[in-house]
């Protein structure tokens, strides 16, 4: 899932070398912590947040196949 994460962000932006995808597990829970450049943020977050929704709901599709509950952080 993180490597997904990184290769899908890593084509909307301009410096796609500063884009880093931390992954954090909990018992129940993943959480992914996307990083990107502070002029990259508007890309990933799209207009009126539909980038950001696209990509949260791609990350929720894929972990309920897999039964875990995943959340997706993006920080500039």
């Amino acid at each position: 899932m993180k490597d997904l994460i990184k290769y899908i962000v890593r084509a909307l932006v301009d410096n796609p070398d500063d884009v880093a995808v931390i992954e954090i597990k909990g018992k129940t829970t993943t959480v992914y912590e996307l990083h990107v450049a502070k002029g990259d943020l508007g890309q990933v977050i799209g207009r009126n947040g539909a980038t950001a929704e696209a990509l949260r709901t791609l990350v929720s599709a894929v972990s309920s196949k897999h039964k875990k509950r995943v959340v997706l952080d993006i920080i500039e």
